[in-house]
């Protein structure tokens, strides 16, 4: 069963055109990159999934539902949760608040306990590190906090924008 279709997606920043005509499906339980040089449009295509930008044409269904149009917030809370380049974590916030940042539209706590265990089993060290300044962590352990956030929205599909750019092997071993 077909999870995500993008049918003919393209994309303008005013008059520059960063994405053409782009087609692709994603299947159930599959694993699918998108590969190109810098600046070929791949952040942008994940941007325009996620809501964060608007299509200049194009059709987006996911889960049989079209969302090109829809706000960030209801595509999250439909089952679609990226993690953006760049280790996006709030510094200023714990660990575990940044966690909880992640499951801001569930409102089962007993839920987002479970969700929160999930994690943890995942990412051992960011338990261990629960009430430390997520400012504090590592590059490593900050791209493990923003997928680990990701993750406590329970997402149907899950998005990473470079989720291995600038990491230590060992770091990419244990999230990969």
């Amino acid at each position: 069963m077909s999870m995500l279709k993008v049918d003919n997606l393209s994309v303008h920043y005013g008059m520059i055109q960063a994405v053409r005509d782009v087609s692709f499906e994603v299947n159930e339980g599959e694993v699918v990159s998108l590969i190109g040089a810098n600046g070929a449009g791949k952040t942008t295509i994940l941007r325009t999934l996620s809501g964060l930008v608007r299509p200049s044409s194009g059709k987006i269904e996911f889960l049989g539902q079209e969302i090109q149009k829809m706000p960030a917030q209801k595509i999250v809370a439909g089952g679609l949760s990226q993690v953006p380049e760049g280790r996006h974590v709030f510094p200023g916030l714990t660990v575990l608040e940044n966690l909880e940042m992640g499951a801001f539209l569930k409102k089962n706590r007993e839920e987002n306990q479970a969700n929160l265990k999930k994690v943890f089993s995942r990412f051992p060290r960011l338990e261990e590190r629960k009430n430390q300044d997520a400012a504090t962590l590592s590059g490593g352990e900050q791209q493990m906090l923003a997928m680990g956030r990701a993750l406590m929205s329970t997402p149907k599909l899950l998005l990473l924008d470079e989720p291995s750019m600038g990491l230590a092997p060992i770091f990419i071993q244990e999230i990969f």
